[in-house]
């Protein structure tokens, strides 16, 4: 236990306490929410107040809100035969969605540029 941990801490005194440790911490501005994923959930603390604590180089962050926790999708299956960069770049260059861009590759055989020529005639 620190000396005067007793009692009511002045706020100043821990603060150069922290500081001769060299600890610091900064209230992170703005923040709209954080999320944190497993294997299998996610965790979403919205409107969430976090903190940065510097010791010793290392970075620590304090995270405090109300939690919603969310079970995780298994991850979409990609189109067979179809690379993600070709998907991608049908979809940039049309500003299609994922699905009509692979739907465009697929009756196009893999081509992208005939892909994005049939979207953009569409």
């Amino acid at each position: 236990m620190m000396p005067g941990m007793g009692r009511g801490v002045n706020p100043r005194q821990m603060k150069q306490a922290m500081k001769r440790m060299g600890i610091s911490q900064e209230e992170m501005k703005g923040v709209e929410e954080v999320v944190i994923r497993t294997a299998d959930k996610e965790y979403v603390i919205k409107d969430a107040a976090v903190t940065c604590i510097t010791m010793q180089g290392q970075k620590s962050y304090q995270v405090a809100g109300e939690t919603e926790v969310r079970d995780r999708q298994a991850p979409k299956e990609e189109a067979p035969g179809i690379p993600e960069e070709d998907i991608q770049l049908v979809m940039s260059q049309t500003g299609a969605s994922q699905e009509k861009a692979v739907q465009a590759l697929l009756e196009c055989d893999g081509q992208p540029a005939e892909a994005i020529l049939k979207i953009m005639s569409g």
